[in-house]
Parts: C-alpha cells; structure tokens; sequence
C-alpha cells in the first residue's frame, strides 16, 4: 500500500515513515510543505494520504487544502488528517463529499500504533477514522430540536462509536452487550434520523456523518 505523507516536523516525519514502514507500507513520498504534498499527491497516485493540517509556507491549513484539492481532482482519495485541534470545519469539509476514506486524528490522542495502523488501513479501505473528540463537537452542534435530539443517551452512544468506524461486534464489545442490542440500536438511529439502513458499515458511517455535517 502506497502512502504519501505530509508532516513538517522532521523527527515526527522520520517516526511516520518508520513506522508505517515497519507495517509494511510503502512510503512514495513524505514531504514537508504544502507545494510538495500537491506535487506528489497529483503525480505518485497514492493509495492513502496521511497529513498533517499545518504546512509551510502559510503553517495555517496549507495541508488540508492541498488534500480537498486532490480529493476534488480524484474524488474519494483516502486521506488521513493528523491535527493538534478539534477544528470542525475541517472535519466538515472532509466529510462534504460523502465519498469516503476519510480520517481525523488528534496527535495527542493516539496512544499506540496499532491504533494509528488501524486508522491509515481502515481510511484506505474507504472507511473512517474519526477521533472521538471531533465526533462529540459534531454531534453538539446540532440543536435539541432536530432529528439527533431525539435519539436516546445510549443511542447517540452507539452513533458515536459508529462514526469512529466500528463494527457491530466491536461497539458490542466496547459497550458490554449483545451484538443483537446494538443492532436494535442502530436500526432506532437510521429510523429517527431518517437514514436508509446498510449493512455495509462504512456506507452507514458515512451516511451518519454525512447527516451530522447538515448542521453547519
């Protein structure tokens, strides 16, 4: 699997390519800029891009956008965003498309790993990767009166794990009950929000998100 990444800090950069190398990917480029992460993300073709939200020159959101922009000239490229921050509009723009293979991640929040591994081949796999935190902001900008108001504590529990990409079976796991309970969740959640039920779990994280992002 070939993985561009961009990151300006060299010793976290070095660490990256390391890292994703020991899990065997191949690493096509890591750049540190925003000019460079456009170069190598519209000539190598990656299978997933890992990015971080700052980039020179502009150290604002120089990553980000150079990601919607390759994700606009090829819709549904895989890209993983590394930030410091909950900044919703990122997380928004990410999730506009509705296309998938989007993550969001906050650097201080992965712990190990096999947690970051999991998140690069579950977002390249056209999936989702969404930090918790990014997840909860999104949920509370929605007003009482609408549709997620109407969803049940253990509900909107379920919902954000769901969002996080997780399985049946894990939020089972992750909540101790049957996977038979979450089940019956999942279908209360898809009827109050008036989303059509999958059972194909990234479509159906993605469409829950795809609802959340109405509430900008």
């Amino acid at each position: 699997m070939r993985v561009v990444l961009a990151e300006d800090l060299f010793l976290l950069r070095d660490g990256l390519v390391r890292m994703l190398e020991a899990f065997d990917f191949e690493i096509a480029a890591a750049v540190e800029s925003g000019p460079e992460l456009t170069k190598a993300l519209a000539e190598l073709q990656p299978d997933v891009a890992v990015v971080d939200v700052r980039l020179p020159p502009s150290h604002t959101d120089e990553g980000l956008q150079c990601a919607l922009a390759a994700r606009r000239a090829k819709p549904g490229l895989p890209v993983l965003v590394l930030s410091q921050h909950v900044e919703q509009l990122y997380a928004r723009e990410l999730l506009a498309d509705g296309t998938g293979g989007v993550g969001y991640l906050l650097k201080d929040r992965v712990f190990d790993a096999a947690q970051f591994i999991d998140a690069v081949r579950r977002v390249a796999a056209g999936g989702t990767a969404m930090d918790p935190q990014v997840i909860q902001q999104l949920l509370s900008r929605r007003s009482a009166d609408q549709p997620l108001g109407a969803l049940t504590p253990r509900e909107r529990e379920v919902l954000e794990l769901m969002a996080q990409g997780r399985s049946n079976a894990a939020i089972a796991a992750q909540l101790v009950v049957t996977e038979r309970a979450i089940a019956k969740h999942t279908s209360n959640i898809f009827g109050k929000l008036d989303l059509p039920v999958s059972d194909d779990d990234n479509r159906r994280v993605l469409a829950v998100l795809a609802y959340l992002d109405q509430g900008r």
